[in-house]
């Protein structure tokens, strides 16, 4: 058995994947639609749209099978991301690549595979469109071009997601992106009895900066305040921008103490900020936390609304100081 080889750009290739915020979520009907289509088309019993993460291929659409990811090692779409064209394995017991491969020897004994890759518009791959068969069978430049449609309509509706829960602005989750990630890092929280904080952070005196420069240098403020935050977080945080000047920023297995000295760093680069807003006097933010117990969880919109109030209170007391 041939184990999948690394793409060149693997490291920008996950990094783009990751990015997408779609990894271990809810099904989608848009996605669905399309392997129903596939497996209703090609008269097979398996059809997926699966992402090839760093050491496993995940489902983000499936039918035809019970599990929701398997090994990357073991994956035909693993083989199938390493070039433009699709991959179509007409007898896997014929494929000296495949023969002796776990999928095609055990569940789901795999005989037939035919994969078109997903990219992104950057041109980066992230997984497949495959359908799978128990049985060998020929597969037609008609049914290539079939396939090559249905993988077309999936990167679309998978670009109109991203549209959807990126800020287009400073290109972090957005407020959906941002609820989307959160609800189910809570889940995992309560799974393995994680705490977790909850920062809400809104800049001061934001809109005079609007007012007296203009749109576009209140803009440029807002990007380099995501990229400070960006830039101060562990690549394990979750951070978005909720609207206007409002950030939130979801960080698991940490204490106060720790989540403190996160807000230091990024006050400490805030600062450093007014060096290259030459315009602009003063340059800071408020900011309230909520703690996540998973012994009593909250709901993340309480936690966002009593961190929001927290972040009230000291902007308050900033401001009477």
């Amino acid at each position: 058995m041939d184990k999948p080889l690394f793409p060149d750009n693997e490291d920008v290739r996950l990094a783009a994947l990751r990015a997408l915020n779609i990894l271990d979520t809810q099904s989608e009907e848009s996605l669905d639609r399309v392997t129903r289509l596939a497996k209703y088309l090609f008269d097979v019993p398996i059809s997926l749209i699966s992402l090839v993460d760093e050491d496993r291929q995940w489902f983000k659409s499936c039918i035809g099978l019970d599990v929701k990811e398997t090994s990357r090692d073991i994956s035909f779409c693993g083989h199938a991301i390493l070039d433009d064209n699709p991959l179509v394995i007409c007898d896997a017991l014929n494929d000296p690549r495949f023969a002796d491969n776990p999928l095609v020897l055990n569940a789901p004994n795999i005989r037939f595979y035919a994969g078109y890759p997903i990219k992104l518009s950057n041109g980066l791959c992230i997984g497949t469109l495959c359908i799978i068969d128990i049985k060998p069978r020929e597969f037609s430049s008609e049914d290539t071009q079939a396939l090559k449609d249905l993988a077309l309509i999936t990167q679309r509706e998978i670009s109109i997601t991203q549209l959807a829960t990126r800020d287009e602005l400073t290109n972090i989750p957005n407020r959906r992106g941002f609820i989307l990630m959160a609800e189910r890092y809570l889940d995992l929280c309560i799974r393995q009895q994680l705490r977790a904080i909850v920062i809400f952070i809104d800049l001061d005196s934001f809109k005079p900066i609007n007012d007296k420069y203009g749109h576009a240098e209140g803009d440029r403020v807002l990007n380099l305040f995501a990229s400070v935050i960006s830039s101060s977080c562990r690549k394990s945080d979750l951070f978005g921008r909720f609207g206007g000047d409002e950030f939130v920023l979801l960080l698991t297995q940490v204490t106060l103490n720790e989540c403190q000295l996160l807000i230091s760093r990024i006050e400490e680069s805030a600062c450093k900020l007014n060096e290259s807003l030459p315009m602009i006097a003063t340059f800071s933010f408020s900011f309230g936390v909520a703690e996540f117990d998973p012994q009593q969880p909250l709901e993340l919109e309480e936690l966002l609304q009593i961190a929001d109030a927290d972040m009230y209170k000291n902007k308050a007391a900033k401001k009477a100081s």
